[in-house]
């Protein structure tokens, strides 16, 4: 009786991949949480989008180098508070350089 069942099952998997139809994966696989695709999943985005990408990251790092430097302020005193006016000042250069490119105009 397994052998009859087993035969069955494998002559099934074996009708199915004889038989179905296969859609090109890039076409028919959701993306856009779920929306019907306008375009190719695989289509390039807008230069000032990744423009945007590095800003944010740039902020990302910030806020990664400040959390540590709030723990160990106290005790480090006047040398850290330097530190960080040093770090802020180098990343308000880069927020004016990226503002003079362009990457916070939205349109």
């Amino acid at each position: 009786m397994a052998l009859v069942a087993v035969l069955i099952v494998a002559g099934l998997y074996l009708a199915h991949r004889a038989l179905a139809i296969v859609a090109a994966p890039l076409t028919c696989l959701p993306f856009q949480s779920g929306w019907p695709p306008e375009e190719h999943a695989l289509s390039r985005h807008h230069v000032r989008w990744y423009l945007a990408t590095l800003l944010f990251l740039a902020f990302d790092v910030e806020m990664l180098f400040m959390y540590p430097w709030a723990v160990v302020v106290a005790q480090m005193g006047a040398t850290a508070l330097v530190e960080m006016f040093i770090f802020l000042g180098g990343v308000f250069v880069a927020v004016l350089w990226a503002w003079r490119e362009g990457a916070l105009r939205w349109v």
